[in-house]
């Protein structure tokens, strides 16, 4: 088990390498990856799984230590990235098909990497993953909500089949894990241990079988679909860090809301669209699990690099 966990801790930090790799190899032998499709609703299911064993009663306590904050950070993540997909898809006027795609990433809750992104970064990291927590909880009602208020100009949305898709996808598994932590303390741990490792291989596999099943969608948009999630992606990062500065939080709480807002669960985003939409309106979720980590990881030390001009000053008062 120590050694799986050694892999596994080796493949998180490795994560963005392996995403992309496996997207380019699905890309130019889209044959091979094509049959992974089938698995995509379980395999997400699995993620959850896992974050569903690493949740604990102490994730949500933080909720009530800090209600407003944790409210401005869940409402900023569905404002802010569910509107700069409208604006993007209606601004640049995209295909139909891609436009729900953008919206359907943009109306997702926080991202999965988003918590360690933070950690790496220097940020509030309970603040984080309460975000986090809270917002993947809403998805059910929320998601399914801001799908059907942004898409619907594109397509004919089903809110009773995006909400079954979402507890299907996200809240069964992710009870079934926090259940089994809770009663069966002792066996969840050795499943904590290797979920690591099988979180990474699951979204790996999600992302090529996305890549490959839109293979030939992706040469004629790529560019296109690459360029405007790169865009939403970024803005999503800068309101967020300015949104909670105007909120009054320090520079921990910004750091850790700017993440929250601007990286989303993307496996969710394509699960969504492989079982209610076209292959195409997969191909901006698949690209922006793959994008996310990359600028994650660039804006992590970035932030790291920061620090807060107040608790400076406070520090040097406490030290005279």
């Amino acid at each position: 088990m120590q050694t799986i966990e050694k892999i596994g801790n080796f493949a998180g930090k490795t994560f963005t390498l392996w995403v992309l790799l496996a997207a380019i190899l699905a890309y130019l032998f889209p044959g091979h990856f094509k049959g992974i499709g089938t698995y995509v609703v379980p395999l997400l299911g699995l993620v959850m799984f896992g974050m569903g064993l690493s949740l604990s009663a102490e994730d949500f306590k933080e909720v009530f230590k800090r209600p407003k904050e944790v409210a401005l950070g869940v409402a900023g993540h569905f404002l802010i990235m569910p509107l700069l997909a409208f604006a993007l898809s209606a601004g640049l006027n995209l295909p139909s098909e891609v436009a729900v795609g953008v919206i359907l990433v943009g109306c997702c809750p926080s991202g999965t990497s988003s918590n360690v992104m933070v950690f790496l970064a220097r940020g509030n990291v309970a603040l984080a993953v309460s975000i986090a927590s809270v917002s993947t909880l809403l998805a059910p009602i929320i998601t399914p909500l801001l799908i059907l208020l942004f898409a619907s100009k594109w397509v004919d949305i089903s809110i009773g089949s995006l909400f079954l898709s979402i507890v299907q996808v996200v809240i069964i598994p992710l009870a079934l894990g926090f259940i089994i932590k809770k009663f069966f303390a002792k066996g969840a741990k050795g499943g904590q241990k290797a979920m690591p490792l099988v979180s990474v291989i699951s979204i790996v596999l999600i992302v090529s079988a996305v890549v490959a099943g839109s293979q030939e969608q992706i040469a004629k948009t790529g560019w296109l679909i690459f360029a405007v999630v790169v865009l939403h992606n970024t803005l999503g990062f800068v309101l967020g860090f300015f949104f909670s500065r105007l909120c009054g939080m320090d520079l921990a709480k910004q750091k850790a809301v700017a993440m929250e807002v601007g990286m989303q669960n993307s496996g969710l985003g394509v699960a969504i669209a492989s079982a209610n939409f076209s292959p195409l309106a997969a191909v901006p979720s698949a690209i922006f699990s793959v994008w996310h980590n990359i600028s994650g990881s660039v804006l992590a030390l970035i932030f790291s690099r920061m620090n807060d001009r107040n608790s400076g000053k406070q520090a040097k008062k406490i030290a005279s």
